[in-house]
């Protein structure tokens, strides 16, 4: 399966990049593909190594203004550069079996919402998994109940995501989803 993550490029402490690391080595040593931003630092950093170094393969989606952030990957790992932020999210969406959205920012959110709102609108069915790193997206998921409950939603929010609190649990969501389990 290709898990596109969604993720900070930022360095954080380990009560994120512990659950982070967990998922990465999970993803890997599944035989799984990472599709994420490219990145080579922060949390970025830490997923792509981790999927690597448990034999995974890596698929880097880059943005023209980072590019000289990016991972220098080689065969058979790849790596694209986007012309921008649009164009980088359209791609890492078409690159992915599934969507991990872990810790993160404004682009991470902004990531978040886009994929979710495609989703809703029917221009994809793939799982989506909100992994929740030390109740990180606890108001989030708070605000999304509150929009589905107040009719804001117009399908059930368990039809557009699935929260998970543990690394274990996201991938065994989206294996089960993906009929890989």
């Amino acid at each position: 399966m290709n898990i596109c993550v969604f993720l900070s490029a930022a360095d954080l402490p380990e009560r994120y990049t512990g659950p982070a690391r967990e998922f990465a080595e999970l993803l890997g040593k599944g035989g799984h593909t990472l599709v994420w931003g490219g990145s080579e630092s922060g949390l970025m950093k830490v997923v792509a190594d981790g999927v690597q170094e448990a034999g995974g393969r890596l698929v880097g989606v880059s943005v023209d203004f980072l590019a000289a952030k990016a991972r220098a990957v080689s065969a058979p790992d790849e790596m694209v550069i986007a012309r921008d932020l649009a164009e980088r999210k359209a791609l890492l969406l078409e690159k992915a079996d599934a969507v991990v959205i872990m810790v993160g920012g404004t682009g991470t959110l902004d990531e978040a919402t886009e994929i979710l709102e495609l989703k809703k609108h029917g221009k994809h069915t793939k799982p989506v998994v909100l992994l929740n790193s030390a109740g990180f997206y606890d108001g989030l998921k708070e605000q999304f109940n509150r929009m589905e409950d107040e009719g804001f939603l117009p399908v059930p929010l368990t039809g557009l995501v699935f929260f998970a609190e543990e690394a274990v649990g996201a991938l065994a969501y989206l294996e089960e989803c993906m009929g890989t389990r």
